[in-house]
């Protein structure tokens, strides 16, 4: 049976980017051969397997020149690649964020460092003590002041819009009590983003299966979506994951309190809230109509 070629995509992944970025998104599919061709001649890459998600295209290769292991990744958004690379460029000095080798956001390029073993934290139990120097290093090592000027990095109130944004899309218009779960849990979020007590640089897409096992146990961030915001923001997913009441959430940000400094676990709760109907509406589409979904959902 023929290999099938990293350079094409599949129908289903490309069916998610024009999906997430409209019919612009065929001509650069198009074009991805050439342009992968060209940037692992730049870069002495050795394409090796590929995947992705909604916005990008990513491929495990091999650096000619020592055998390495990175990653390249590719996005029909140079905004989104630009917003990258800045954020990981601030996060440079921490083994907890995941290494930026080269950039070229015009080209929507991104060359990854490898992160061994490289395990997704995403349906296994982690250590709050773990997270927590993960969470106290997002906050120490990147930019302590409010954005400079000419970032590409835009304002948490945008990550929080389109996040609800893209929620109401998908809920459509036949669900009338989900478009109203959501705008008044949209509005809640956009005050905690406006009432933010520190500015900080936020990864913004901070969840389990965006934090890898690394090297000696460390956890280490992949995948910003950055934004200039609340630091608390980050530890929401952590703060709801697995969570069915109001006890054991409060329990839980409690905890995350006492050991990452800056952290209030009484905005943290506020944050959970919120943005907790995302998970929750998304829990029911799925089909999971279970006490964890109300909880979600503040139902």
């Amino acid at each position: 049976m023929p290999r099938a070629r990293l350079d094409v995509l599949p129908p289903s992944a490309r069916a998610r980017l024009l999906a997430r970025f409209g019919p612009a998104a065929d001509a650069w599919c198009d074009a991805l051969p050439d342009r992968l061709a060209a940037l692992a001649d730049r870069w002495e890459l050795e394409p090796l397997a590929a995947g992705g998600g909604s916005t990008s295209r990513v491929l495990r290769c091999r650096r000619r020149e020592d055998g390495g292991a990175v990653w390249l990744k590719l996005t029909p958004d140079p905004m989104i690649a630009a917003e990258e690379a800045e954020a990981l460029a601030a996060w440079g000095r921490t083994p907890s964020v995941v290494r930026l080798l080269a950039a070229d956001p015009g080209a929507g390029a991104l060359l990854l460092d490898g992160v061994a073993p490289g395990v997704p934290v995403h349906g296994q139990d982690w250590e709050p003590e773990h997270l927590a120097t993960l969470l106290r290093r997002l906050r120490e090592c990147g930019p302590a002041e409010r954005p400079y000027e000419g970032s590409a990095v835009r304002p948490l109130a945008h990550r929080v819009g389109f996040l609800y944004d893209l929620a109401l899309r998908r809920a459509g218009p036949d669900r009338p009590e989900a478009e109203i779960r959501l705008r008044r849990a949209r509005a809640r979020a956009l005050e905690l983003a406006a009432s933010a007590p520190v500015t900080r640089l936020v990864h913004g897409d901070l969840h389990p299966a965006n934090v890898l096992h690394g090297p000696g146990g460390r956890l280490v961030a992949i995948d910003p979506r950055p934004a200039w915001g609340d630091p608390d923001f980050d530890a929401v997913d952590w703060a709801l994951d697995g969570v069915s009441c109001a006890a054991e959430l409060a329990e839980r940000a409690g905890r995350l309190a006492e050991l990452v400094p800056g952290l209030r676990a009484d905005r943290l709760r506020d944050w959970a809230g919120a943005l907790g109907a995302l998970t929750g509406e998304a829990r029911l589409r799925a089909g999971h109509e279970d006490a964890r979904t109300r909880f979600l959902l503040g139902s």
